[in-house]
């Protein structure tokens, strides 16, 4: 195939807004291959690995646990990288730096997401040697069942298995997974963020630019937007490499330095723009008592959650190019979880993500670019109508339960 093709960098907005990027196209073989080799390189020699989520809260985990074991990477050579990409005025989605120039860290860095969790921690059972402290920020599983076998492994061969994050567990994962002695801290959704359980959880004194760090991590990931910072780091997180980001805050806190402030106020213009088209895109839907905006396209899904409720939604759904969705709520809307469980995906009540499992081959995802996710959304806004009946029925019960608690109380 000619790479032009699937080089959305050289499209114009419209289709860029529409399409997955470059690196939606890579084969899954030649990635998991790609992957796997990276996981083994991170791995090798080290002296603890951190298997967690790869946007600014998951990373900033891993710069605590590196400034932990005395760990950090050098930042001179990430920071060189990227007044490199302005002069070259880069907006590509996939930059790395490659490690020969940054050095190793004793701590591994393994980025996973929940679809990928499990194959993450095969590779630590695979390629960690015996007595490496392993750690898990970020993620939730879907089901202990998913994660058992590599996590069993790992917890017989090494001492510390410590698993660090804040969304939702239902109880029999935490105790299936703490009951085979792993070391599992799940704080508070709606009042910490990984970053947080991770700098209480850790047994060491850090400096305060990390206790910081933690809180404009939260500002942004438990959107309480008090601090403007946060959107830099969920931004800066997003565009660039999972090594550089946690290089760059575990030496600069949240007040990140003059050549990444450059970088993201250039990446923010074409961000500003695919945020219009998306908005402007919108449905909004009537669904049990609730007001759903709707839309699709390759943008930041936090800012266009934002708009769609500022102009009356109760919750906001963002379809992605990828087959991929976010679902958003607030005060009036607090069950996204619940939906995204239906339609394979998780997280929190006011944020969760899903991908259904609609795609069967590439005609589906033709489909769905061009019809901009028709099928995706009428499965999301399904699922929002059968949490709306369960809710229903639940509020009945419980009202039949106080009936008859009155009743029995007048007799």
């Amino acid at each position: 195939m000619d790479d032009s093709l699937i080089d959305s960098s050289e499209l114009s907005l419209d289709r860029r807004s529409v399409l997955p990027g470059t690196g939606f196209f890579y084969p899954n073989s030649l990635d998991e291959d790609r992957s796997e080799k990276r996981a083994k390189d991170a791995i090798d020699g080290a002296e603890a690995v951190v298997v967690t989520d790869s946007d600014a809260d998951g990373l900033g985990c891993v710069a605590l646990i590196r400034e932990r074991y005395d760990a950090a990477l050098d930042v001179e050579p990430f920071l060189d990288a990227i007044e490199s990409r302005l002069d070259d005025g880069d907006d590509t989605d996939e930059i790395a730096v490659e490690m020969d120039d940054t050095g190793d860290s004793a701590v591994g860095l393994i980025a996973a997401g929940p679809h990928s969790l499990a194959e993450s921690l095969e590779y630590v059972a695979t390629y960690a040697e015996p007595g490496t402290d392993v750690y898990v920020c970020d993620i939730a599983p879907d089901s202990y069942d998913a994660v058992a076998d590599p996590l069993e492994t790992i917890r017989d061969r090494d001492d510390r298995v410590s698993w660090y994050d804040h969304h939702q567990w239902p109880k029999n994962v935490a105790d299936a997974v703490r009951d085979i002695g792993v070391d599992l801290v799940v704080g508070d959704s709606d009042a910490e963020c990984s970053t947080d359980v991770t700098l209480r959880s850790l047994a060491y004194d850090f400096e305060a630019q990390f206790a910081e760090l933690a809180a404009v991590t939260r500002d942004h990931d438990l959107w309480i937007k008090d601090d403007p910072r946060s959107m830099d780091l969920a931004d800066y997180a997003f565009w660039t490499d999972a090594e550089e980001y946690a290089a760059v805050v575990g030496a600069y806190g949240a007040s990140l330095p003059q050549p990444v402030e450059a970088y993201i106020s250039h990446r923010r213009v074409e961000k500003e723009q695919l945020i219009e088209k998306a908005v402007d895109r919108a449905a909004y839907k009537s669904v049990g008592p609730w007001t759903v905006g709707v839309t699709y396209g390759r943008c930041s899904q936090n800012e266009v959650a934002d708009e769609l409720q500022d102009v009356g939604a109760d919750a906001a759904v963002i379809v992605k190019p990828s087959g991929s969705a976010s679902i958003r709520g607030g005060e009036a809307f607090e069950s996204a979880h619940l939906v995204a469980r239906q339609v394979n995906g998780g997280g929190h009540p006011k944020a969760a993500g899903c991908k259904p499992e609609i795609y069967d081959d590439m005609m589906d995802y033709a489909y769905h670019w061009t019809t901009k996710g028709e099928t995706a959304k009428r499965v999301i806004l399904q699922a929002f109508e059968h949490v709306a009946e369960d809710l229903n029925t639940a509020d009945a019960a419980d009202e039949g339960e106080e009936n008859d608690t009155d009743t029995a109380v007048d007799e």
